[in-house]
């Protein structure tokens, strides 16, 4: 009558059609959800935690929870009003006259709705079983009155109904009509005639009307709330909830056509009990309007304990839910059900029903668009372990369910749409910073892998250009023990490429009874989480470490993301630090160092690889074409105290790029030198390294014009957007060490020249033609310049071509590189820099 008499016939059928056509799609959700595996206690709760993870599941709980309290608070207070209107004493009227005894305020209301809540409570604490029996008993009592009330409509004949209403004056008379079927009454309840609401003053409109009859509606989840109670919700939740808004719909639908063509607006906005006027049997209706206001009191506090009682089982707010886990003997959550009627008790002094209507409306709106969004995102990850055997449902309809309750939730009440949103926003932060993670399973890591999958393909390698060529990192690890700084470098030097972790375990997989890496595969994951490294983790078996690099190169990645550069520590003789129980992230926090690795090797026991055997994997990786960085003494490098001196001066990084090791043939714009330019730059770009400055080293000799070289170079510097400070260094001594020691092999000058232009730095008999004297005062000229730097970036000669020299080539990288704290060697083969926009 409410509906209808303030929003007409039209309205009213289209405000039933779009909450139904609303909780219709939800009703899909659920059931696809509900027949998709056990469900358990909580009903929407679960179903949403299982399927969108804690932080979604423990928000929206929450909000389950409030409104279904709040709701719960709705139906007392509106059988407290029909209470009132069959009971209370009227204005002007003496105490005790008639059937009016009861005095009327807002105290006494509070205490008849207290008494009544009461009866709720007493109801669910003997359990589920006495619950079901007394809801069944009402619904046979409801579906009788019903019926009467359908009879009366065409049987009641047409009469006058005196309303009286309070005034200022003390009361006033209207007389409301009951027609009997009348075209005329029918055509002039077919438009809309919003008045004010004679309980709460209040102009009524569109929205705030929905807003109350929404509330009649929200019944859907009555059955999943009580999921845990069902002996088969799999097969129950579905068929009685689509059953019960199917009459639900039709009942409204012809009531509203009824009482349209046989009640004037008078009588329909004025007097909400007028059904008790025109009734055959009066007190009959108002049996019926108690039974079923008390029935939706009962199941939604029924449902709010039992979603309290699901919370606090899963731990997500630790102990302030504690007590709502205690049970009686026979499984009733008591003490759930006791805090659920405290809190409701606490929205009783709110008062009027119309107040809270569009609070609760809301938070429903909220609870079913979150359903819609849980069954849409197990559509959307296309896991083959979702397969409900409720088939009528699609992403469509869950898209059309989450777009229908979020228009109607801000069109109902924007600021109340606004404050739940962010009410559930901060439940979500709260929850995802400070729940404990769980083992559920969650939806975001199947739609992050079906999205990634679909990306991956698109990544086409065919396509790549150099203007967006990014470093991918294969960084190979021995043991993390030694190269925690190194680990962090790398993820400095990626610049949002990709990096992988790589670990060769030497053992035969015949020999063995399981794979040994998949016990060491989490201690791996934790050091990546606890170092704050945005690293995959690649481990292989191999019969030698040659041989594993090998694999990780060919297989590392997928699709579009492989890796384009090899990282190696540097092979030499000191003894490696356990420099991981060092590391900031361990000394600072009270982490602990994940379990799992071995101890350091001691400077007696023999390494895993000979020398030959790691010049050989410089070697393969170049042949395969990928870039290659030799990082020495990094475990020494003090990024935290490099980087938060003194602003003045700030740290610097020491660029050389030029090939030490091949004095004639010393060029600065080959390959690889602008690769080693490159990779200096991006490790300045990192945020970490950003008040770093570049400098780079202009070899230079006597004669050769240093001014037009360094204007050269630096015309190549601006063209590359490279911002690095060129300092000249005169290196006539240490050539001509080189010069004097020098031995030209047959071929001579037209030899190297041709070896240059197929772009091979190092020709095969290089290595032999360099003295230990001439690399050592390379590398005292590299140590002399100032400021000392925070990391040198060197050029990495090409290994030589006959494989005996392999000993020999190693040994002068050593004493390149000695003492200079430090240092990344680096060989690039692919061009990496553009100029182009």
């Amino acid at each position: 009558g409410f509906v209808v008499g303030h929003a007409g016939l039209y309205q009213a059928l289209g405000m039933f059609a779009v909450a139904y056509f609303i909780i219709g799609m939800t009703v899909l959700s659920v059931c696809a959800i509900a027949t998709n595996g056990a469900l358990d206690a909580g009903g929407a709760y679960y179903m949403i935690s299982r399927a969108l993870g804690p932080e979604f599941g423990g928000s929206i709980g929450i909000m389950f929870f409030l409104a279904n309290v709040c709701g719960s608070a709705l139906y007392v207070l509106g059988l407290v009003e029909a209470v009132v209107d069959s009971f209370g004493i009227l204005p002007g009227q003496k105490a005790g006259t008639g059937v009016h005894v009861l005095p009327q305020s807002y105290w006494y209301e509070l205490l008849y709705g207290t008494v009544l809540l009461a009866l709720c409570l007493l109801v669910c604490l003997v359990g589920a079983s006495i619950y079901a029996k007394a809801t069944f008993l009402i619904f046979l009592i409801v579906a009788g009155v019903l019926g009467t009330v359908l009879v009366s409509f065409f049987a009641t004949r047409p009469i006058r109904v005196p309303i009286r209403l309070p005034h200022l004056n003390g009361s006033e008379i209207e007389n409301g009509s009951f027609t009997g079927f009348s075209l005329d009454t029918l055509q002039k309840n077919l438009g809309g005639d919003y008045a004010v609401d004679y309980t709460t003053g209040q102009q009524m409109s569109f929205s705030s009307v929905f807003a109350v009859m929404f509330n009649g509606c929200t019944g859907i989840m009555a059955g999943s709330n009580m999921s845990g109670d069902l002996k088969r919700p799999s097969y129950s939740i579905p068929r009685g909830t689509i059953s019960a808004v199917l009459f639900t719909y039709l009942i409204y639908n012809l009531l509203a056509f009824l009482m349209c063509a046989t009640c004037n607006r008078v009588l329909l906005q004025k007097d909400y009990g007028f059904l008790h006027d025109i009734s055959i049997f009066p007190p009959l209706v108002t049996v019926g309007i108690y039974a079923a206001t008390l029935s939706a009191a009962m199941s939604n506090l029924i449902g709010a304990s039992r979603i309290l009682y699901a919370l606090a089982r899963d731990d997500l707010f630790g102990r302030a839910l504690a007590l709502a886990k205690k049970t009686s003997a026979s499984g009733n959550p008591v003490m759930a059900v006791i805090l659920s009627w405290l809190v409701v008790q606490l929205v009783l002094f709110s008062g009027k029903l119309n107040t809270i209507a569009g609070v609760v409306t809301t938070f429903f709106l909220l609870v079913y668009a979150t359903v819609n969004l849980a069954c849409l995102a197990l559509e959307w990850a296309s896991a083959p372990n979702f397969r409900p055997t409720f088939r009528y449902f699609s992403w469509h309809t869950c898209l059309l369910g989450i777009a229908g309750c979020c228009v109607m939730m801000f069109l109902i009440s924007p600021v109340s749409a606004s404050a739940s949103l962010g009410f559930l926003l901060v439940l979500l932060l709260a929850l995802h910073y400070l729940s404990p993670s769980s083992t559920w399973g969650y939806i975001s890591q199947a739609l992050i892998f079906h999205q990634v999958r679909k990306y991956l393909l698109m990544l086409d390698v065919r396509k790549d250009h150099v203007k967006f060529w990014r470093p991918q990192m294969l960084l190979m690890v021995q043991n993390p023990r030694g190269s925690a700084r190194l680990i962090d470098f790398v993820n400095d030097l990626k610049k949002s490429g990709l990096y992988i972790l790589g670990h060769v375990e030497l053992q035969d997989l015949d020999t063995l009874p399981s794979d040994p890496l998949q016990s060491q595969q989490d201690s791996w994951l934790s050091l990546v989480d606890k170092l704050n490294v945005k690293a995959f983790v690649s481990l292989t078996l191999a019969p030698s470490v040659r041989h594993g690099v090998r694999q990780l190169l060919f297989t590392s990645g997928l699709g579009g993301m492989r890796p384009n550069t090899l990282v190696l520590g540097f092979y030499d003789d000191e003894a490696p630090q356990d420099g991981l129980a060092r590391h900031p992230t361990f000394t600072s926090t009270r982490e602990e160092v994940p379990l799992g690795f071995p101890p350091v090797r001691a400077p007696t026991t023999p390494k895993l690889l000979s020398a030959r055997e790691y010049v050989g994997i410089v070697a393969d990786a170049l042949k395969m074409l990928r870039n290659v960085l030799l990082a020495r003494q990094l475990e020494s490098l003090d990024k935290a105290w490099e980087l938060r001196r003194a602003a003045s001066p700030p740290p610097t990084i020491h660029v050389w790029p030029v090939n030490l090791l091949r004095p004639d043939s010393a060029r600065y714009a080959d390959t690889c030198s602008l690769f080693l330019l490159q990779m200096a730059c991006v490790l300045n770009m990192a945020r970490a390294w950003r008040r770093a400055r570049l400098l780079l080293f202009l070899c230079v000799e006597a004669g050769t014009m240093p001014h037009a070289q360094e204007e050269k170079l630096r015309q190549l510097l601006k063209d590359l957007r490279i911002q690095a400070q060129i300092q000249l260094v005169p290196w006539d001594a240490i050539t001509r060490l080189h010069w004097q020691t020098c031995q030209r092999p047959p071929g001579g000058p037209a030899e190297e020249e041709e070896e240059e232009e197929e772009g091979v730095v190092n020709f095969p008999t290089n290595t032999t033609q360099v003295s230990d004297e001439y690399v050592c005062a390379a590398n005292k000229l590299v140590l002399e310049q100032s400021p000392a730097p925070a990391v040198r970036f060197l050029y990495l000669p090409r290994p030589p071509a006959d494989t005996s020299l392999y000993p020999l080539y190693l040994h002068q990288l050593e004493l390149l590189t000695r003492g200079l704290g430090p240092t990344v060697l680096v060989h690039g083969v692919s061009a990496v820099t553009s100029t182009q926009l």
